[in-house]
């Protein structure tokens, strides 16, 4: 079970109350410095920009691939560990806006991580220390440290024995 915090509403959808779960400013603040770390090509500045006006946790050394997108309600609760790298295009959720619900919950990805290109990861998920996550995955549970995962939804992956490459003659 992914950890969220629940929010029940009654009448109308859920996202009919988004202004009253967070600031009109704080998303358009957020949507601006995300759309430019988007596109920006250095990691430094990218990292920066998010630590500082994001306050997402970044560890040293990590890698956003262009157009990764971090949730922009509520990316304070992100946390990214050392030497981890997300790949082009993938998105980084702590919210969802359901029909009777809304719902909210930290990420947690450890260190020396892999992310995968275009992979998607929900609300209230931790994945362990070098992980894996092959790229167009959807992660909807927890990631065990040292898994391999990937598919729609995301599952281990046998990893197969590596064979000794013969040397050219």
């Amino acid at each position: 079970m992914r950890r969220v915090m629940r929010n029940h509403v009654v009448g109308k959808n859920s996202l009919q109350y988004l202004y009253q779960t967070v600031s009109p400013v704080k998303v358009i603040r957020n949507y601006l410095i995300i759309t430019l770390g988007r596109i920006c090509p250095s990691l430094r500045l990218k990292n920066f920009l998010y630590r500082f006006f994001l306050k997402m946790q970044i560890g040293q050394d990590v890698s956003l691939g262009l157009h990764m997108m971090p949730d922009v309600f509520f990316p304070e609760k992100i946390s990214i560990g050392e030497n981890t790298i997300i790949g082009y295009n993938t998105v980084i959720l702590t919210h969802e806006y359901l029909l009777n619900e809304w719902r909210v919950g930290r990420v947690e990805i450890g260190k020396n991580v892999l992310i995968g290109a275009n992979s998607t990861i929900l609300p209230g998920i931790s994945v362990g220390d070098n992980a894996v996550v092959s790229a167009a995955s959807l992660v909807n549970k927890d990631v065990p440290a040292g898994a391999f995962v990937g598919g729609v939804p995301a599952r281990p992956i046998p990893r197969k024995i590596s064979q000794k490459i013969p040397e050219r003659v």
